[in-house]
């Protein structure tokens, strides 16, 4: 409120008040005075308002590298899982691998017997081992051996455990990859072979050197967002690796080196023009001044032209909600 305004109101209801107040009894004096006090502690709250300056806080540009990265999250997933079963159903007699075991293809896995050698051997065990003896040596125990190079990942089955064709009593996987979804808006900045760095929630002091395998051409739609699978390949898989674990990616899309770089926050901008506040020596108030950028990480931006490094740039201060801006108090009678 314009402070004339103000003394233009207290003027108007001035002498009005002086016939009202001689005419009403004291007692009602003191409720109509407190009245006239919050009217005009309103009053000079208002002309506060509109008279206060904004604060700002200063930065100076300074020069360094920047890289522009899209982030994804994914899980460490098999590339190809072999669900290992045997030919016919039996009874397993010895495993020669366990869980994180790296094997060959072709590598003997386990020994088993079919369920006919199993009912045999244990009716010669009734006799003695003479007889077991035997009848190993007639009929020999089957291998089950290693389909591809791999790492076992699962071991479900024990010595001594009988099994069908359709149990998989081992799972191997030859690789590690990383799956994740990535925004239809942001398909179009990666490529397969694009570097990237994967860290793991589990391990993050831990970042691993990654490659994009594969771009899946079929989309996925998950509460109106459309997402395409992205599989990356890390270059050294360590042994703390775990399928399932957690994995955020990060792929670098653009770098620059020695560049003029300023907090994102500091810039401003209308329909057809970007800015920011600078100092002006002349009136001592920031001014605007239309700058170009170049590439941006959302936190930091390169400014192209129209800034220099010893320049003085203006942030405005933003006060936290629920937070009662500083203000020098003001009274009435000042107005």
């Amino acid at each position: 409120m314009n402070p004339s305004k103000v003394a233009t109101i207290l003027t108007h209801w001035e002498f009005p008040l002086r016939g009202t107040l001689m005419d009403l009894p004291r007692s009602r004096w003191i409720p109509l005075s407190v009245a006239l006090v919050l009217f005009g502690g309103l009053s000079a709250l208002a002309v506060h308002s509109f008279s206060g300056n904004p604060d700002y806080r200063e930065i100076v540009p300074k020069r360094g590298d920047l890289a522009a990265s899209i982030l994804a999250s994914g899980r460490v997933q098999p590339d190809n899982r072999v669900d290992i079963k045997a030919p016919i159903p039996g009874r397993v007699e010895k495993i020669l691998v366990k869980e994180g075991d790296q094997v060959k293809k072709g590598e003997i896995l386990l020994w088993m017997s079919s369920s006919e050698r199993a009912a045999i051997l244990d009716a010669a065990r009734l006799i003695g081992p003479q007889e077991v003896e035997h009848w190993e040596k007639r009929n020999p125990a089957t291998p089950v051996i290693a389909p591809v190079d791999g790492l076992i990942i699962q071991r479900n089955i024990e010595p001594g455990q009988a099994f069908g064709t359709a149990d998989a009593i081992l799972v191997l996987s030859d690789r590690f990859v990383i799956e994740a979804p990535v925004d239809e808006t942001d398909v179009s900045r990666i490529q397969e072979n694009q570097a990237a760095t994967t860290t793991l929630d589990a391990f993050p002091d831990h970042p691993l050197e990654s490659k994009v395998l594969r771009v899946a051409h079929e989309s996925k739609t998950v509460n109106n967002v459309t997402t395409y699978m992205m599989e990356i390949e890390l270059k050294e898989v360590p042994a703390f690796v775990r399928v399932g674990m957690t994995a955020n990616v990060s792929f670098q899309i653009a770098a620059k080196k020695d560049a003029l770089l300023i907090p994102s926050e500091a810039l401003k901008a209308t329909e057809n023009e970007i800015y920011v506040l600078v100092g002006n020596p002349g009136s001592g108030k920031p001014e605007k001044r239309i700058i170009q950028i170049g590439l941006t990480d959302g936190t930091t931006t390169e400014v192209i032209a129209g800034l220099k490094e010893n320049e003085v740039v203006y942030i405005p201060v933003v006060e936290p909600l629920g937070k009662t801006p500083k203000a020098k108090p003001r009274s009435i009678l000042s107005l």
